[in-house]
């Protein structure tokens, strides 16, 4: 085996070709070939190459040598730094669970103060209004009792009544927020005191009256009625004829009888007069504008009477239950009977009918004003405008 020497490519295939004519058999012994100049610095350049290279080789060892201590300690140092964040993010952790939890218990604790407060301030407010409140419905509930009231006895008395207390009331409470219902009451109240209402009262008194003098009223066909307006005029009047006779016919013929002033003449004269004053009532004249008034037999005289009661009775009735027409219907009924069977020259009779025709004067349908505006008003004030 043949050593070669290190050559480049083209100086050993020059060399080859140098070489292979002196392998022939035909040629003789072939001499070495000379070695280059520059290979023994390429050696030298290699091996101070190679001896840099190990030696910064062994500096970089001996550094990495004294860098890992460090690093191990420094990473020992991390992980002692990462345990305590740890440690400090779990603390920190637990704070803000701790503190989220707090959080949550004051901000009930916050709702809750704030409905406590939202509900004391409702009760203040309550009980501020509630003086007012109390008075609107006090006035407003006695109002529609007074108007029941009055739409049942017709008289607007309760209705006048209510509304005075409810002024009264409002004049000392004295609050503002209610003059417009103060003003309102006063508006009513003069609405319902300038209706003229009818007085059932007096007017059933009337007729009580009228009924009571039905049993007394003479009738037309009655003889004895000339006695309640004639008891002493035929009597005196008579003797006052008779004993004026005698005189006037003395005086007439121009002497006095002597014995004009004896007591046994004046007795005769008293007896005479009887006599002519009974003569005198055998015999009327009377003009009758119903001729059926004198033929009512005596037994149908009472009840005549009686149903002039129950005429009267039923307009009283009528009136009491505010039934105008039925009243006005038995009253002129009532007065055709005085005017048609009874003696209208009796001054009882005249008193009757004057009775009658003032009730039926005073009977007629009124209509009591609502107080309308005082109910509006106090719908107002209770609905807070």
């Amino acid at each position: 085996m043949v050593n070669m020497p290190d050559t480049p490519p083209s100086e050993a295939s020059d060399a080859a070709s140098v070489v292979l004519p002196a392998l022939s058999p035909a040629a003789g012994p072939v001499p070495l070939a000379r070695t280059p100049g520059w290979l023994p610095w390429l050696v030298l350049i290699l091996g101070g190459t190679a001896a840099v290279g190990l030696g910064l080789a062994w500096n970089t060892q001996q550094r990495l040598k004294a860098l890992e201590p460090e690093l191990v300690k420094r990473q020992q140092a991390s992980q002692e730094q990462v345990t305590e964040a740890r440690l400090l993010s779990k603390q920190a952790h637990d704070t803000a669970v701790e503190t989220a939890s707090k959080l949550s218990l004051l901000e009930a604790r916050v709702a809750e103060s704030a409905l406590q407060r939202s509900q004391v301030e409702e009760l203040i407010s309550s009980l501020s209004r509630s003086r007012d409140e109390s008075v609107v419905a006090d006035v407003e509930a006695a109002l529609r009792v007074a108007q029941q009231q009055a739409a049942i006895t017709g008289s607007a008395e309760p209705l006048v009544a209510v509304l005075k207390q409810a002024d009264e009331r409002l004049a000392r409470y004295n609050q503002p927020r209610l003059e417009r219902v103060r003003r309102a009451v006063a508006r009513d109240l003069d609405r319902v005191r300038s209706v003229a209402l009818v007085d059932l009262p007096s007017l059933s008194i009337r007729l009580d009256e009228a009924v009571r003098l039905v049993d007394e009223l003479p009738l037309l066909s009655t003889p004895e009625r000339r006695s309640a307006t004639r008891s002493v005029a035929p009597a005196a009047g008579a003797s006052a004829v008779a004993a004026g006779s005698a005189p006037a016919s003395a005086s007439a013929t121009g002497f006095t009888l002597p014995w004009g002033n004896a007591p046994w003449w004046q007795a005769w004269t008293r007896v005479g007069g009887d006599i002519w004053g009974e003569v005198r009532g055998l015999v009327r004249v009377t003009q009758i504008k119903q001729p059926e008034a004198m033929l009512i037999a005596p037994e149908q005289a009472f009840f005549l009477r009686e149903n002039l009661k129950l005429r009267l009775l039923n307009a009283r009735l009528a009136l009491l239950s505010r039934q105008f027409d039925q009243a006005q219907t038995d009253l002129n009924q009532a007065q055709q009977s005085l005017d048609r069977y009874f003696d209208s020259s009796s001054r009882r009779v005249n008193s009757a009918q004057e009775l009658v025709r003032q009730v039926a004067s005073q009977s007629h349908q009124v209509v009591l004003p609502r107080p309308d505006d005082t109910l509006a008003a106090l719908a107002a004030a209770a609905a807070g405008r």
